[in-house]
């Protein structure tokens, strides 16, 4: 309807956007963290199952790319699903806030 308003630009300006109409936004949390412009917005929902976005790591495949360093990136994706790489994503903050929720292992 006509109170959607599409800005056609990044998440930074789409959220000066809504602080300047002082409108409503789904934003992602990385870029609220960093926003300095708030003015009166406010977080309304979050930890809501349906606003969960995974990320994955995988290892190209070699057959196919064979200019990948198979060796390295599957060191590297073990180390993002072991105990010390989840630490460290689940350690990762912007202003003292958790900005990732790491779930390896987890269904």
């Amino acid at each position: 309807g006509p109170w959607y308003k599409e800005t056609g630009s990044g998440m930074g300006p789409a959220l000066n956007t809504a602080s300047a109409m002082g409108g409503y936004i789904l934003a992602d949390r990385g870029t609220w963290l960093n926003f300095k412009n708030r003015a009166d917005l406010a977080v309304l929902v979050e930890g809501d199952a349906r606003l969960f976005n995974q990320y994955g790591v995988i290892v190209v495949d070699p057959a196919r790319h064979p200019h990948v360093k198979k060796d390295l990136a599957q060191a590297f994706a073990d180390w993002v699903v072991s105990a010390d790489g989840q630490a460290a994503i689940a350690g990762y903050r912007i202003g003292g806030e958790q900005l990732f929720f790491p779930n390896a292992g987890k269904p």
